[in-house]
């Protein structure tokens, strides 16, 4: 007689801290293996405080980068998570914010420096991603990559569907359409966390790996994917490289 595979039971998406206080130290990141040490920044209640704080804590570059934001949400999102990067690194790492030298990787793909953000000597490695009026960072032992990301309306899960792999694609066509702007949020949160781990981004085929749109995430070869609690309307998920 066959034996029959219960399918795996739904995790508790993991919870994030919320940031209540920007210069609240954190406590000291797990060692290898552990699950990541993951953030959630509201930028109603760091707005105001992130650009007061922002002209003596971001670099130049990142200043540059805020003000070419043409829509005010976009910039207070931007403004709120970069600073709250910097001053969560400079905690973890005992330095001044501004004093924390953050380069980016080799790409995977051509070996220029575009690849994932890494610190010196991979003292500690995060990922970070915001959309308007949520950010998350994370922060771990090895590589890992976070998202965020809104939920989108119907249409726009239509347009985007096929660039899925098949496998995920087939799942959300089986959902009544209620369903599927959830769902594909879902793989799709989980599918750039895990290519911002990688540092390929979305230079990478969407459909080459499969995340799975349903409860439990499909972990790929070497990676751990887990999905994080964040309010309602949004969905995001975390990465993480298994030592």
């Amino acid at each position: 007689m066959s034996r029959v595979i219960a399918p795996p039971e739904p995790r508790a998406p993991l919870p994030p801290t919320p940031l209540a206080a920007l210069y609240v130290a954190p406590p000291p990141v797990p060692g290898a293996g552990a699950a990541p040490q993951v953030w959630l920044v509201e930028t109603a209640v760091h707005r105001e405080s992130s650009a007061r704080l922002a002209p003596a804590t971001l670099d130049p570059q990142e200043l540059a980068r805020a003000a070419g934001f043409l829509r005010a949400e976009d910039r207070d999102a931007y403004v709120c998570a970069h600073v709250a990067l910097r001053r969560l690194l400079g905690a973890y790492l005992g330095l001044a914010p501004r004093g924390v030298s953050v380069s980016r990787a080799p790409c995977p793909h051509c070996a220029e420096p575009h690849g994932r953000p890494v610190l010196p000597g991979d003292a500690l490695h995060f990922s970070l991603s915001h959309c308007a009026g949520l950010s998350l960072l994370a922060f771990a032992a090895t590589p890992v990559g976070v998202d965020v990301e809104a939920v989108p309306p119907p249409a726009t899960v239509a347009e985007t569907a096929d660039v899925l792999h098949p496998r995920e694609a087939a799942e959300l066509a089986l959902l009544d359409p209620g369903e599927r702007a959830l769902a594909f949020t879902r793989v799709w949160t989980r599918k750039e966390a895990y290519l911002k781990g990688l540092g390929i981004g979305l230079s990478e085929n969407p459909a080459a790996d499969y995340v799975g749109s349903g409860p439990v995430p499909s972990h790929p070869p070497g990676w751990s994917l887990s999905d994080v609690a964040v309010p309602a309307g949004h969905c995001a998920a975390v990465a993480l490289e298994l030592p």
